[in-house]
């Protein structure tokens, strides 16, 4: 009789580490190469979509893998996700116009949409419920370790080598991580599911997500047909509504809405969402701040926001050593409370603030981002039967993923609105010269006279997208405040 295996469990934490940073890198690495890939390939028009189709993509996945997950194991969806990622690097890297590249993002988002659910998933699996948040935590690091290394590799990538190797340096990486889960991770014979795959439920959901994102990115970008926007949002609620009448009838749904009938798990998901829309705005507008009103570069800038990726981890460590003991209400109401004094004084801070104001800020955010994340991560997976891990952990990464795509686009209309008003009350001023005050190797080329109305303006457009955002923490405290007191036993 053959000797049963069993997992590796600290070789298939290092592999999902891996995983995580090979996704968390793509965003920032492509970032950087991007001007060499549009003076390469001539795309400039087409520039947005090389990211907008990846997220698009991984979006539209997650929840398909969260449910193949609990239905066929986590260990077969997680390597096709990483089989098809490192497919689609490879092709992306071969590519030789801006059409073909956004083809094969396209593919790359695919496969990415496995990543971050389906880890959460696997530690979910095999951790006990009281250790699960400090290791999510520290998968959650790898995202601080890309913020600093990612625009390092690739400016090297792209001066050494090519702009090709930021996409190919994904294989070497990812063929390794696919060993590993294959040698290491070991599950039970999963049970053969009853119930046929809900195909509907899914055509209609990622039609419903499609016409959200699109419809929201076409705002935020200023598109002029109005009845266009119109029309993508009106496909988006019948999909929607199609999407529930499948799942009402469905033997096996893709999401389950009786997950809704659970008043913490609807409040858990929702706070998820709200402080990711407000994460989002921190990690976009912070360096905008500190390059367009501080004038530092770009790489400078970036360090901005890095404390938040370090404490992130102490977070997810508070929240180990207390979510037995506390409610999900209490630590997520402590956790809102710490992320809403830093929404305040980023509201309140002059525009001209110190560099080392916006560290000690970041530092307190990241140890509010850490308890609230980790605690509705791992709270929406304790609620749900083991049978259903998957489908909850990809929801709540859905939920967090929508929101910041719908609040990307709502800041971006906010700040629009803001410059365009402070160039209509300021003759002399144009929009061009706002775009170019953002670059600091363009701004010294702006006359010097008019660089206090330009970073007034600036400052004024940034402090508005952030009270935006602190409405969004403020909202997330009025809701918890709405969730059952009631203690998560492990």
């Amino acid at each position: 009789m053959s000797k049963k295996r069993t997992t590796n469990v600290t070789l298939v934490t290092v592999a999902l580490f891996v995983a995580t940073f090979m996704s968390a890198v793509e965003g920032t690495i492509v970032s950087t190469a991007m001007p060499t890939i549009v003076g390469d390939l001539h795309g400039v028009t087409l520039m947005n979509w090389v990211f907008s189709i990846y997220l698009l993509t991984n979006s539209l996945a997650t929840p398909i893998y969260g449910k193949l997950s609990d239905r066929i194991g986590r260990k077969p969806v997680f390597l096709f996700g990483l089989v098809v990622f490192v497919f689609g690097s490879m092709m992306s890297g071969l590519s030789n116009s801006m059409g073909t590249l956004i083809l094969w993002r396209a593919v790359q988002g695919i496969g990415a949409g496995t990543i971050m659910p389906v880890s959460f998933t696997i530690i979910a699996d095999i951790y006990p419920f009281e250790k699960r948040a400090q290791v999510m935590g520290l998968n959650g690091s790898a995202w601080g370790v890309a913020s600093v290394v990612a625009p390092l590799l690739g400016g090297f990538i792209v001066d050494q080598l090519s702009w090709h190797w930021v996409f190919f340096i994904n294989i070497p990486i990812g063929l390794v991580t696919i060993l590993m889960i294959m040698i290491f991770l070991h599950e039970p014979k999963q049970q053969p599911a009853d119930a046929p795959l809900d195909v509907l439920g899914s055509l209609w959901l990622s039609v419903a997500l499609l016409g959200l994102m699109i419809g929201f990115q076409m705002s935020g970008d200023g598109t002029d047909n109005v009845w266009l926007i119109v029309g993508v949002f009106m496909m988006a609620i019948v999909a929607l509504g199609l999407f529930i009448w499948q799942e009402q009838r469905a033997a096996d749904p893709i999401i389950d809405l009786q997950l809704f009938n659970e008043r913490t798990f609807v409040v858990q998901n929702a706070v998820a969402a709200l402080i990711s829309g407000f994460l989002i705005c921190f990690n976009v507008y912070i360096p905008t701040w500190t390059q367009g009103l501080l004038g530092l570069r770009a790489a400078e800038a970036g360090f901005a926001v890095t404390p938040s990726s370090v404490m992130w981890i102490v977070g997810s460590f508070i929240t180990g050593r207390v979510i037995t003991r506390l409610t999900p209400q209490r630590i997520v109401g402590i956790s809102i409370g710490i992320v809403l004094i830093g929404a305040i004084a980023l509201v309140l801070l002059p525009s001209q603030t110190a560099f080392w104001v916006f560290l000690v800020v970041s530092a307190e955010l990241g140890v509010g981002f850490g308890i609230s994340i980790t605690t509705t991560t791992v709270t929406s997976q304790h609620l749900v039967d083991p049978v259903n891990i998957g489908m909850a952990t990809s929801f709540n990464t859905l939920a967090r993923s929508l929101s910041q795509t719908v609040m990307l686009a709502i800041y971006g209309i906010v700040m629009n609105a803001s410059l365009a008003h402070g160039v209509a009350t300021h003759p002399g001023v144009k929009l061009s010269q706002l775009n170019a005050l953002i670059n600091p190797e363009t701004a010294q080329q702006l006359p010097a006279k008019i660089l206090p109305t330009l970073r007034s303006i600036m400052g004024s457009g940034v402090r508005h997208v952030f009270i935006v955002a602190l409405i969004l923490v403020i909202l997330a405290g009025v809701l918890n405040l709405l969730d059952r007191p009631q203690h998560v036993e492990s």
